[in-house]
């Protein structure tokens, strides 16, 4: 069975790490923010401007001039702070992103993503996202494997406009979680009661399967 979008997210949280610097883009991966665990510090960066963003408010903390880059009302934890838009993109074009997690429309084999336009269509726009993927060593994109007519969202080339050349490496999907290496996707886990061979179905671009691909550990 296909993740959630909140299963997606618990996945994901799992990639962060201890004094990480986060910035978690529009869409499905500002659910991680419920799945980082009480434990650990991160600090989860808006390009609007806010760094330390904490969970999506309840009722009662709705403040509705606390919002993200996606206009979503948040919260601000213990020790945040509030910048300009210059200095909160001198942080991500400066290499001070520990760790960035996009929504994607395409990827393809050679690392390349498209997510900010689709020919004809109206579209949200580019937001921060092509400063993320340039300013940013460590990306995963979260993203249905396929779309809703059912074809692949993972390429051999992206056939959109694209948002950054040759920069991801990780991506996961409501499906599987996949590497980006040398011209192929590698299949790494595949969510809980997916068989490898419908991920093998649904991916366009050359994928390499394991002799052994592990069922997803979910939080």
């Amino acid at each position: 069975m296909a993740l959630t979008r909140e299963q997606m997210a618990c996945r994901v949280a799992q990639e962060l790490h201890d004094g990480f610097y986060v910035n978690l883009g529009i869409g499905i991966p500002t659910l991680v923010a419920n799945y980082i665990p009480d434990h650990m510090d991160v600090m989860l960066q808006s390009e609007n401007g806010l760094l330390g963003m904490g969970p999506f408010p309840t009722e009662a903390e709705l403040d509705p001039d606390m919002i993200n880059a996606g206009k979503q009302t948040v919260t601000a934890r213990v020790g945040a702070s509030i910048v300009d838009s210059a200095e909160s993109f001198a942080m991500i074009r400066g290499g001070h992103i520990d760790l960035t997690v996009l929504g994607a429309l395409e990827v393809d084999v050679h690392g390349n993503i498209a997510s900010w336009m689709i020919p004809g269509k109206m579209v949200k726009g580019m937001g921060g996202a092509m400063d993320l993927v340039a300013g940013a060593d460590n990306i995963i994109v979260m993203m249905t494997h396929a779309s809703k007519s059912g074809e692949s969202k993972l390429l051999s080339q992206c056939k959109l406009p694209l948002t950054g050349a040759n920069c991801i490496n990780r991506i996961l999907t409501d499906l599987a979680y996949l590497e980006v290496k040398d011209g192929s996707f590698v299949l790494k886990e595949r969510a809980p009661g997916v068989s490898v061979a419908e991920i093998v179905e649904k991916t366009a671009g050359h994928l390499i399967v394991p002799d052994t691909v592990p069922e997803m550990k979910l939080q």
